[in-house]
């Protein structure tokens, strides 16, 4: 029978919403990957960038030769003095690797030739939101895909009665901190269907899942049905790609009624593993839930898992805020890692754990023996992976003397979202979407696998 123009529409609709669904580009070291986004920005020098000339420099000020003039944020602009500010905390080798970590993570220290260290990450980004941007989307600039979109829509998924992409953050946290919205995990101008779907604490994970008051899974499923039909008459008339998406996620939250409880419901977990996470794995929206969940998440084939945790942004006071921070997440972390690990799931996982940007040598506002505190710093920081298609026990790259400027092997975040996508057997210049007369891909124009980083 001739298509008629209203069937090769709607035909082309779904195709649209279809074509992520493809086999990687070459075999993959990873299926799937968590990455543990630090929100706000976490002080290398306080945890994996160990500086001992610093004790000796302490107070005096920063030469403007290691400087060199570069620009502030409206924090420090005003500062005419910018005092080196030492660690206050003790750094010790680890591991066959001999890597230094600081006392504030002794479960990461435990684990570090299970990773791979890159301490010469940098960033174009010194602000909070269009830093966090470009590490989630690749653009500084609302409005492009997030990095687990375009892996949905690359790869597809693994398990058709839950999201390929899921998202949590950490509840909990201080009033004050940087506001997270929902759009660094969105699918820009992808379709909506490939999109993060945010899981949260308490009786019902995922918003509206749960059926009204009054109706059961019989009539939600005839009402689906019914509903189904309105909006396949919709996508003849109209071929919109997104009424195909609406249809799709409408019967993935049909599914989602029976697989999400079970996944949550933590009460069949052995104690023991509950409590290697630490004391808050019990505690739901903590960082410790939310990692054993991903654990569950990605044994079950989530694609993408992202875990968010605020708190990292130490302008003042970072002798006791920063402390917080890490006893909040090392633990989980860790325990992340070892728990795939110990169920042969960490060598098809990729775990990544990092912030959008570091944080500088000088003390921001006055250094004194009591506080201190440091600005946003996109020149160099440090990040962590582990698992799939990623040396264990590497190092890379280098910094100088004031953890200022990167000496040996920089990374950009183009190019860790290029070797990212490599360990997903995804060639980051051939992933493309065309919107508005132009082939994108998430990378744009730039960025190089770190080959020294992989196995």
């Amino acid at each position: 029978m001739q298509s008629t123009r209203r069937n090769f529409l709607a035909q082309a609709a779904i195709q649209s919403l279809m074509a992520g669904d493809t086999a990687p580009h070459f075999a993959p070291k990873a299926k799937r990957i968590i990455y543990l986004f630090m929100f706000g920005g976490p002080s290398q020098i306080e945890t994996f960038d160990y500086k001992p000339r610093l004790k000796d420099l302490h107070g005096q000020e920063l030469p403007g030769s290691i400087r060199m003039g570069q620009r502030l944020t409206a924090m420090t602009a005003t500062q005419t003095s910018f005092p080196v500010a030492r660690s206050i905390y003790s750094f010790a080798q680890y591991g066959q690797s001999g890597m230094w970590v600081s006392e504030l993570l002794p479960h990461t220290a435990k684990i570090v030739d299970k990773l791979a260290f890159i301490r010469s990450m940098n960033t174009e980004q010194i602000n909070h939101d269009p830093g966090i941007t470009f590490f989630q989307t690749g653009f500084q600039l609302a409005g492009r895909p997030s990095l687990g979109s375009w892996l949905s829509y690359g790869l597809g998924s693994e398990n058709k009665d839950l999201p390929s992409y899921v998202v949590m953050t950490a509840a909990g946290q201080k009033l004050g901190d940087q506001p997270l919205a929902d759009r660094v995990w969105g699918s820009g101008f992808l379709p909506s269907s490939y999109q993060g779907v945010r899981f949260r604490s308490g009786a019902d994970p995922v918003l509206h899942l749960s059926n009204p008051v009054g109706m059961d899974r019989d009539l939600r499923r005839k009402f689906l049905d019914g509903l189904a039909e309105m909006n396949r008459e919709q996508l003849d008339v109209t071929g919109d790609p997104e009424v195909a998406t609406r249809i799709s996620q409408y019967e993935m939250a049909f599914r989602m009624q029976t697989s999400v409880p079970e996944l949550t419901d933590l009460s069949k977990e052995p104690a023991h593993v509950v409590d290697r996470y630490g004391p808050d794995a019990r505690k739901p929206g903590s960082f410790a839930a939310n990692c054993l969940l991903a654990r569950k998440l990605s044994e079950r084939g989530v694609r993408t898992v992202q875990l968010f945790h605020r708190g990292w942004d130490h302008h003042r006071n970072l002798q006791d805020a920063l402390p917080a921070q890490c006893r909040a997440v090392d633990q989980a972390s860790a325990a992340l890692v070892a728990d795939l690990a110990d169920r042969g799931l960490l060598d098809e996982t990729l775990v990544v754990w990092g912030g959008e940007f570091g944080r500088t040598v000088y003390c921001q506002g006055p250094l004194t023996p009591a506080e201190y505190g440091r600005d946003h710093h996109p020149r160099c920081f440090t990040i962590w992976m582990a698992g799939g298609g990623v040396k264990a026990g590497a190092i890379h790259g280098a910094t100088d003397d004031f953890s200022y400027n990167i000496t040996e092997d920089p990374v950009s975040v183009h190019d860790l979202h290029a070797t990212i996508l490599h360990c997903l057997g995804v060639d980051h210049t051939k992933l493309t979407f065309k919107f508005q007369g132009r082939h994108y891909r998430l990378t744009d124009v730039h960025g190089n696998v770190v080959k020294k980083v992989l196995t």
